[in-house]
């Protein structure tokens, strides 16, 4: 993040994805929960948007999303997910705070750390600790034009969040998104 200026802790906001191309991608109604050494801390409660060109849906589940000041990834935690999806890690650049203190953006590259609790039926998907869209990386790649040393950069750091993931180091622990999990939640706001 590149501004030092945020909302107050409870106060709604937007973050806002792009592709590398400048295209909309997804744009979440979020409200702000705070700062801690990891980063901001985003949350989305249960029935806040979501939407991109073709797609929306509204949250199932509560989550919080860690934007670290590094601008490369975005975390997102959720608690009792219908799928159990504990962690889904949007692999970014230059995500920051625009000059709108109620806007973060950043542009989606794709690549995805995804992290499922427990076992689910095979027709489900996997479960366990993953990489997602490869196919989708290598695609936009050569559409987009990625330079080199952001690809092999972020790919990188993609197989290192993989593993602390795996790890469940902080924050990528229970006990670090529980704590911001337990804000929102005791915030109940309102949009």
């Amino acid at each position: 993040m590149t501004t030092d200026a945020r909302p107050a802790s409870g106060t709604p906001m937007i973050f806002q994805w792009r592709k590398w191309d400048g295209t909309p991608h997804w744009r979440h109604e979020c409200v702000y929960l705070g700062a801690d050494e990891w980063g901001d801390w985003l949350g989305q409660p249960v029935g806040w948007h979501s939407e991109r060109p073709g797609a929306q849906f509204d949250a199932e589940a509560p989550n919080v999303t860690l934007i670290p000041a590094s601008g490369e990834h975005a975390l997102t935690i959720n608690r009792r997910h219908p799928f159990n999806m504990r962690i889904y890690i949007d692999l970014g650049w230059d995500i920051h705070w625009s000059d709108d203190p109620l806007l973060a953006t950043g542009i989606d590259m794709d690549l995805d750390v995804i992290r499922i609790e427990g076992e689910r039926p095979a027709a489900d998907g996997p479960s366990g600790t993953w990489v997602d869209d490869r196919d989708e990386w290598a695609e936009h790649s050569i559409q987009f034009g990625y330079p080199a040393d952001v690809m092999t950069h972020l790919e990188a750091l993609t197989l290192d969040l993989e593993t602390r993931v795996r790890a469940q180091v902080a924050p990528f622990d229970d006990a670090t998104a529980d704590a911001w999990l337990d804000r929102l939640e005791a915030l109940n706001p309102s949009r």
